[in-house]
């Protein structure tokens, strides 16, 4: 075990975040706003002088192995999240420290479930540093560190970190070098973000708007600057977020295949099309059953369906309307989207789109094999052989994902909210959404929930954007020797 390998990937990132302070400090004393400078500017100096520790604990040796890779990931997040929290408890903007580590890791997940009231009372630095939590750990803090900083060495260590924090069943190298993976999969990112910033300032969205939106929109996190989400805004705009949402949505290779003019493989690509199948149907079944609530308009049924459903599939979790008035049959369709997700290598969360088709494809051969237990079934996806340590893989985060979910549902069962609030709370941390149903609606938020159940709910968070096993590593005492 390379303790001092995992102490170096720490203190990196808590520089990295030093860094990513900067712009808000600066955002904050443009505006006047003295304690928001006082609480960024003192995190930040914090976050920079804990990085220098690394220099008294040189590793010897850089290499990652898979534990290595696993609990640096998991480490990470909690080390950045925790640090990230210290602006709003030292500004006085949000005062109880799980408050704001509830918030902040909302933030980074990428959840946008938040305990926040009054969301326009907060000071403008603090608000673009919240909105950039989401961008920064859309594709992944690490992946990030990945891409701009070289780090361990060995022929497997950069493979193994990306691994535990990239989204999806598998990770694969977009190019033979892994950290050129990492620098493409960002300019990417980069480019679509800045083309949506562009978009929203032409339909006449302010400038400070735009640029938080397209984070939240980015990292498919969905923290709003408003009170009403994007409810406030004109159709238009609305419109450009429902067609970046989605874009976000889509595993990043083939964003990548496309500019290689690879259009056989992108057509050829079976999550993909389950995606945009599932996104138009649930689209069609919900503008046709809310029809009567917008008097049988069905241009604004159909814009207010698409929204919903691109930022609820995408796991991004804007809204445009309170969506928890609508018919069961709607609200059940959007659970649902909850929990199928967006697609792997994307920023979404839930269980994925790829893996449903994996398993779906593996219960198939199942089936075959009870008729038939002499046949020789395989599992192919997009024309490919599916390993059984994929289809294994995919069977136990399935499993533990069912656990992970009743035993939080137990657990925040305590505050004695409505089997709704609850159920939907649960699902909407684990699979990164944000809003809920009934009390964690769209025009709600979590601050009801006691300290206990805000801890259970950062934990899912946590759980659902490192794919579970990066977390419950941690609590794996064999992890941690030696040997």
């Amino acid at each position: 075990m390379n303790h001092r390998m995992i102490l170096r990937l720490i203190c990196d990132i808590l520089r990295v975040e030093a860094i990513c302070l900067v712009p808000s400090i600066g955002i904050s004393l443009y505006k006047g706003e003295k304690s928001a400078v006082f609480g960024l500017a003192i995190s930040a100096v914090l976050s920079g002088v804990l990085s220098l520790s690394t220099y008294l604990f040189r590793p010897k040796s850089r290499e990652i192995g898979a534990r290595e890779g696993f609990l640096s990931v998991g480490l990470c997040w909690i080390a950045v999240s925790a640090l990230g929290a210290l602006p709003f408890v030292l500004s006085g903007a949000i005062p109880h420290f799980i408050d704001a580590f509830f918030e902040t890791i909302s933030g980074f997940t990428t959840t946008g479930a938040s305990i926040l009231t009054d969301v326009e009372a907060m000071p403008m630095g603090l608000l673009y540093w919240r909105s950039f939590t989401h961008w920064l750990g859309g594709m992944g803090v690490l992946v990030f560190l990945l891409a701009v900083v070289p780090m361990g060495k060995g022929k497997n260590s950069l493979l193994y970190v990306m691994r535990a924090e990239s989204p999806g069943p598998q990770v694969d190298k977009l190019v033979p070098k892994l950290q050129n993976s990492a620098k493409i999969l960002y300019a990417i990112y980069i480019v679509l973000t800045v083309v949506q910033i562009i978009l929203l300032l032409i339909g006449g969205m302010p400038f400070f708007d735009s640029i938080t939106t397209a984070f939240g929109t980015a990292g498919t996190g969905g923290f709003g600057i408003k009170g009403d989400s994007l409810a406030g805004y004109s159709h238009y705009l609305q419109t450009v977020c429902t067609v970046f949402m989605a874009l976000f949505g889509v595993n990043f290779s083939i964003f990548y295949l496309l500019l290689l003019r690879q259009f056989s493989r992108v057509l050829h690509n079976q999550e993909l099309w389950t995606y945009l199948g599932v996104m138009l149907g649930s689209t069609a079944l919900i503008t046709w059953n809310i029809l009567p609530q917008f008097g049988g308009n069905v241009l604004e049924s159909l814009h207010h369906a698409a929204f919903q459903v691109s930022s609820i599939m995408t796991t991004t979790g804007f809204a445009t309307v309170d969506f928890n008035l609508w018919p069961t049959l709607s609200k059940t369709v959007l659970v649902v989207l909850m929990v199928l997700g967006a697609c792997a290598g994307s920023t979404g969360g839930g269980i994925k789109v790829a893996r449903m088709v994996l398993l779906s494809k593996a219960g198939h051969r199942g089936i075959k094999r009870m008729l038939r237990p002499r046949s020789v079934a395989q599992v192919h996806v997009d024309g490919q052989l599916a390993s059984e340590d994929m289809i294994q893989n995919a069977y136990s985060y399935l499993s533990m994902y069912c656990a992970i979910i009743l035993a939080s549902l137990l657990l925040i069962s305590i505050d004695g909210f409505s089997l709704e609030t609850n159920i939907t709370a649960v699902l909407a941390c684990l699979n990164n959404i944000g809003p809920g149903l009934d009390m964690v609606g769209p025009t709600g938020n979590f601050s009801q929930f006691s300290w206990f159940s805000k801890l259970i709910l950062s934990f899912d968070m946590l759980v659902g954007r490192l794919e579970i096993f990066p977390m419950l590593i941690l609590f794996v005492p064999s992890a941690w020797r030696k040997s």
